[in-house]
């Protein structure tokens, strides 16, 4: 079934898991899209003849163009139709000899130019799966590292107000060895979960093949028009690292059990450790619970003979994949028409960079990190600079 076309940092995340062996199927719930969409995606990667690593390493407006060509987009009303109605057949199928064929030809003869028996029967078969899931979490080593934000805060007291400073906390678990990294962050922003994310791949010492958060998506405060979703930017993050993003299934507690739990021990082991400790700095706080972390790290287990610590450095930190020799940046994705003095103008920092006079009057793709803007047009590089923040000012390239 065709559909809208899918961000190009998704359509990286597709490539990321297929590389890793996963098969369609999961791949399409992990990342909530459907199987066919997943399928049409690898055979056009297939088709292009480019190799995955050098298609992962594409600028997304420049893979936009190996997989949309001519950009289509629409969305197919039959679904929209028959999602309606999926859970009043689910509720019929359990009735004495209701089948599958039946309700199907009850649908045609409501709808004519629906779908055939097979796609009624995907599709139904689909929402039967996602009503009454059943699995077993079984983990591998340095297969996947679970995130997730404390519901208790910390706090320091500036030295210069007296005000009380409250802190989020992050916390991830590796669940093969139950091995916790936590830290305290001043929000839950973007640019504050990501870095906490950073911090936490360069204490493991590598990255897992998988990344497991919560439904953070409800609890990011949106600073300004200028900050990347959080789904986007954590698109970007894992594919810089080379990591599927698989987020917990909505309303499914058992998914995230083991992180939760982790939280409770922090809350014993290093909230109430440090109950009746006063801090004056955030970086301060932070040295005391890495030091109380590391002691909850180095506990021994109940019924084992071993600490998380012990068994993530036997059994789990040599295979985790190397960190990239570069820092992640966040990627921050604008659009500007080209002004008559051919140069846009980014908002953000008020500043001005030059594009070919050539694409005058015609709207640039603009991606830029702390580092670097790059502007694209239809889906071509056309120009790079370095970013530059001084107010009202030219960057002009030669």
């Amino acid at each position: 079934m065709a559909g809208k076309p899918k961000r190009m940092s998704q359509v990286k995340q597709i490539l990321q898991q297929h590389n890793q062996g996963h098969g369609n199927k999961t791949i399409a719930r992990n990342l909530n899209i459907s199987k066919n969409t997943v399928k049409r995606y690898l055979e056009k990667y297939r088709s292009s003849k480019i190799r995955l690593s050098t298609l992962l390493k594409m600028e997304d407006h420049v893979l936009e163009k190996v997989f949309h060509p001519g950009n289509p987009a629409y969305k197919d009303k039959r679904f929209e139709e028959l999602k309606e109605n999926l859970d009043y057949y689910v509720k019929e199928l359990g009735k004495t000899g209701v089948t599958k064929q039946l309700l199907w030809e009850e649908y045609r003869l409501s709808n004519p130019t629906g779908y055939s028996l097979s796609q009624f029967s995907y599709h139904l078969s689909q929402h039967r799966l996602t009503k009454n899931p059943s699995m077993v979490l079984r983990h591998e080593p340095g297969d996947k590292l679970f995130v997730d934000f404390a519901g208790k805060k910390l706090s320091y007291v500036d030295p210069t107000t007296g005000e009380i400073i409250e802190c989020q906390v992050f916390v991830a678990c590796l669940p093969y060895s139950d091995y916790a990294f936590c830290m305290a962050v001043p929000s839950q922003r973007v640019d504050d979960f990501i870095h906490a994310l950073t911090c936490c791949l360069e204490s493991l010492g590598g990255a897992p093949r998988a990344l497991v958060p919560d439904n953070l998506k409800s609890a990011v405060i949106k600073a300004n028009n200028y900050e990347p979703t959080i789904n986007r930017a954590l698109e970007d993050f894992a594919n810089h690292y080379h990591m599927a993003v698989v987020p917990t299934r909505a309303r499914k507690p058992k998914d995230k059990a083991l992180v939760e739990n982790q939280v409770k021990l922090i809350y014993n082991r290093v909230y109430a450790r440090m109950r009746n400790q006063q801090f004056f700095s955030l970086s301060q706080l932070n040295r005391a619970i890495r030091e109380h972390t590391l002691k909850h790290n180095q506990t021994r287990m109940q019924n084992r003979d071993y600490c998380r610590e012990e068994h993530f450095l036997s059994n789990e930190k040599h295979l985790l994949q190397e960190l990239p020799k570069e820092a992640f940046e966040i990627k921050y994705y604008k659009e500007y028409k080209l002004a008559h003095n051919n140069h846009i103008y980014l908002g953000q920092d008020k500043h001005y960079y030059s594009a070919p006079y050539q694409l005058i009057g015609q709207k640039l793709k603009v991606i830029y990190t702390r580092s670097m803007v790059r502007i694209f047009h239809r889906h071509n590089l056309v120009a790079v600079h370095k970013r530059e923040y001084g107010i009202g000012k030219y960057t002009t390239a030669e």
